[in-house]
């Protein structure tokens, strides 16, 4: 069973280490949850190590900047590791082959640097790269049909650089690669994943908590943070690891009442999910 909680103060004696997520989690895409800023700063405080990990399809640095732009203070983390670190490092290794079709919005133009690849064209691509919509504000995966018919009947594989499906920026939610990277696996296509829940970008990350620490953490002392029960939830199980299921983010409909997650609900949404969460509350805090 799930247990529902309060208050991160409850369990995080428990851990050494968080692998916390970003969008629903830590901020909305506009400003950073307070309440979520205190409970980290709280067990950074206690000696706990705050470890970044999202689907971003950006460079960590990126991340950053980005989490610099919206308020949230560098002391608060040690690091980050994005979806974003563990594609280009596989689109490097030249599988996607040298000409790639880029699929996502000009800001994610520093995925590519330093990468020797060249954007082309569809008909002339050796793979695409998908790391968003183009305009994630009015389109959605319908869109894209014309053009993932075409890739499939080519033979492209993508990578999809972000696998979640969609995320809530302020009152709006969005489309994300993920979605396209379903959209075009429904229609025949084949497309590679490189972020949560796929092991890579965990590998990434404990690579990343021994630079931090200096030393080796045991699954048993990570705990993994966020409101994505098949991305957050289901890499946490898949690694063995305690998770925290923050279910007022995009699960906020199936599983709360007033703010914390209400029982029957909640059970329901994991056993139609078959995924169950070590902890779950509402918003961090």
């Amino acid at each position: 069973m799930t247990q529902i909680i309060e208050n991160f103060a409850e369990i995080s004696g428990k851990y050494d280490a968080a692998l916390v997520d970003l969008w629903g989690c830590l901020h909305n895409g506009i400003k950073p949850f307070a309440a979520a800023v205190s409970a980290l700063e709280a067990f950074r405080d206690k000696g706990g190590t705050v470890l970044l990990l999202t689907n971003s399809p950006r460079p960590s640095p990126t991340v950053f900047t980005q989490l610099d732009d919206i308020g949230v203070s560098r002391d608060l983390y040690k690091g980050c590791v994005s979806s974003g670190d563990a594609a280009r490092a596989a689109l490097a290794s030249g599988a996607y082959g040298k000409k790639v079709f880029a699929l996502g919005p000009e800001r994610d133009a520093p995925f590519y640097a330093g990468i020797d690849v060249q954007h082309v064209p569809l008909e002339q691509a050796t793979g695409i790269v998908c790391t968003g919509l183009f305009d994630d504000q009015t389109q959605t995966p319908d869109d894209y049909r014309a053009i993932f018919l075409q890739a499939k009947n080519n033979g492209l594989k993508m990578l999809c650089a972000n696998p979640d499906i969609m995320v809530d920026r302020a009152d709006k939610r969005i489309y994300c690669a993920g979605a396209l990277a379903q959209a075009y696996t429904a229609m025949g296509g084949e497309a590679h994943y490189f972020g949560k829940p796929h092991p890579p970008v965990y590998d990434l990350a404990y690579q990343k908590l021994i630079e931090i620490t200096g030393r080796e953490i045991l699954p048993k002392k990570i705990i993994a943070i966020g409101d994505g029960i098949n991305t957050d939830i289901r890499g946490a199980i898949g690694e063995d690891i305690d998770s925290l299921f923050i279910t007022g983010g995009l699960a906020a409909s199936e599983t709360a009442t007033d703010g914390q997650p209400d029982p029957a609900k909640l059970d329901a949404f994991i056993a139609k999910a078959q995924l169950t969460p070590t902890y779950s509350m509402g918003h961090l805090r």
